[in-house]
């Protein structure tokens, strides 16, 4: 059993008035502290699962479980990082990471020391009375992902995080995410479109097929960290997982 299990989780949509199948049967098993990837076609439903992760989706069929335990609703063990960050622009950095604490309950003194531990693991202490709108777009991912990790979920859910960034930006927070990850010791979940974002990343990759998804190919990436872009021998690791994911993306 894994820290995070997906049991034949099928989900249709409907589409001219008819149920159009977009998950068929996804059958998973993150162990924890895995780093899982999830590449595959535009619309295959890879952000459609990650979201009946969270609770945020119900499926039609199947089951989430969390530690042996099926998951109806969402809940703080699992928290979500979205390609657009969703911060609130009226409150500065230090007040945006702290906010899911704050609903929790916890005190301020405690609020306050959580929140500065992230803030120095994501270089943001300079940055804590500074509001959201001040802040170019990769620092407003590292906000939200402060703002994820001082929640302490069992489960982090990232849904393509970096997609919107410059490509520089993105290499550095690609390196940054492995550090972190390493340091935390999270069980990850993180949904990309980009092959070589998630052979950076992942300790496993999945291949969705083409809709209705399933399960097509699975790579491991058993490889030194922290990993670079320029490193070439990831581009055997790149080179497998595109011979899947071409097919997919001609359907």
């Amino acid at each position: 059993m894994g820290k995070l299990e997906a049991r034949n989780i099928e989900k249709y949509f409907k589409h001219d008035g008819k149920p159009l199948k977009t998950l068929d049967g996804i059958d998973l098993n993150v162990q924890d502290g895995e780093f899982l990837c999830i590449v595959g076609p535009s619309g295959c439903g890879k952000s459609t699962f990650l979201r009946i992760i969270a609770g945020l989706e119900k499926p039609d069929n199947g089951e989430i479980l969390l530690d042996g335990k099926p998951l109806s609703s969402t809940g703080p063990d699992r928290i979500m990082v979205f390609q657009e960050g969703a911060l609130f622009p009226w409150l500065n950095v230090q007040d945006n990471v702290e906010y899911g604490l704050k609903i929790a309950g916890i005190p301020k003194e405690k609020r306050n020391e959580i929140s500065n531990r992230y803030l120095d693991m994501m270089q943001l202490t300079q940055f804590a009375t500074s509001f959201t709108y001040q802040l170019s777009t990769g620092m407003k991912q590292r906000v939200a992902i402060a703002r994820a990790l001082v929640m302490d979920p069992d489960v982090l859910l990232m849904d393509e995080p970096f997609a919107a960034l410059d490509a520089q930006t993105r290499d550095l927070l690609l390196v940054e995410m492995q550090l972190i990850w390493q340091k935390t010791k999270k069980t990850i979940v993180f949904v990309t479109h980009n092959v070589a974002e998630a052979v950076m990343l992942g300790t496993r990759v999945l291949v969705f097929s083409h809709r209705p998804a399933t399960i097509k190919k699975e790579v491991k990436i058993d490889y030194r960290r922290p990993r670079v872009v320029e490193d070439e021998n990831l581009l055997q690791y790149q080179k497998e997982i595109l011979a899947e994911l071409r097919p997919e993306v001609k359907k």
